[in-house]
């Protein structure tokens, strides 16, 4: 993991802890069943912030017998389980409880309502200025002029794409849950109370299926990007002595690890385990990421 990704996550945990205590105390106080939702968010973004630190620890591993590619794919089986987490213990949770709320809308037993705006406004700024930003501010120097959606799939870092993903959605949430809050008070019923907390439940699924489908693919063997690939490619034909490319295959075996094969075909009479050589230091030169490198000669 990057050194800034790390430090982002570690923002974000120190964050979410904090706020999700405060959440759950403004919760007991009010009786609101949106601020309880988004007491749980919290506690499932703290968990998560764990599984991340977890995944970049595991990842770090020395290569083995068993594990002769290292276990770079750690982190992303990891970042898989952020999805698990948001789904199952944010997003259904906030849902089941909000439909309860809804069926018993007379239920509005609590108070406190500035106290609980206060506390959505204190986690607002946290999440936003201390969280938030900091990735937005990342994400967007590395996209450079890609569209966001582009920088979405193709990017490789998953700490950076689900610290975002889940502060963005802490935001909405942070929102939603003090409309809710508005409207229980001012219609004296808690069904609007009950809604927001769906409404975040349905926020948390939407990020749960976009992260685990991002994760899936890269742990089920993606392949580089394709400024990596085409960077690769072009080392390779740089070598003098390579006549063509037959074959190239790229795997992405962790956010700044690349396996890379290629069959490649060179002049006659040329001295293979020189030019094999080259290529790789090309490909080095090229592509830092590029950490094992497999290149097969073909006869022409």
């Amino acid at each position: 993991m990057a050194g800034e990704s790390k430090k982002l996550i570690l923002l974000a945990l120190s964050a979410n802890v904090a706020i999700a205590i405060t959440k759950f105390v403004a919760a007991a106080i009010s009786g609101s069943t949106a601020m309880l939702a988004e007491a749980i968010h919290s506690v499932a973004d703290s968990g998560n912030q764990l599984f991340l630190l977890r995944g970049d620890a595991v990842s770090r591993y020395k290569a083995d017998v068993t594990h002769p590619f290292g276990r770079g794919k750690a982190m992303y089986f990891w970042s898989f389980m952020v999805a698990v987490v948001l789904f199952v213990g944010g997003a259904v949770i906030s849902i089941v409880n909000g439909w309860q709320r809804i069926q018993n809308p007379e239920v509005h037993e609590g108070d406190g309502l500035v106290f609980s705006l206060v506390v959505l406004a204190i986690a607002g700024g946290f999440e936003i200025f201390v969280a938030w930003l900091p990735a937005l501010k990342q994400f967007n120097r590395i996209r450079g002029t890609k569209g966001v959606w582009q920088m979405i799939k193709e990017s490789k870092d998953s700490a950076l794409i689900i610290v975002l993903f889940e502060d963005s959605a802490a935001v909405a949430g942070l929102f939603v849950a003090a409309i809710g809050l508005l409207l229980t008070e001012f219609t004296g019923t808690a069904v609007w109370d009950g809604l927001a907390s769906m409404v975040i439940g349905v926020i948390l699924i939407s990020v749960a299926l976009i992260i685990a489908r991002e994760m899936s693919a890269l742990l089920v063997g993606e392949s580089a990007s394709r400024e990596d690939r085409t960077a690769i490619r072009v080392a390779i034909l740089s070598v003098d002595e390579v006549h063509h490319v037959e074959r190239l295959l790229t795997m992405q075996m962790a956010p700044h690890e690349i396996l890379v094969t290629a069959d490649v075909a060179f002049d006659a009479g040329v001295d293979e385990v020189v030019a094999v050589e080259k290529i790789e230091a090309k490909i080095r030169s090229a592509c830092p990421d590029a950490t094992r490198i497999f290149i097969e000669p073909v006869r022409r």
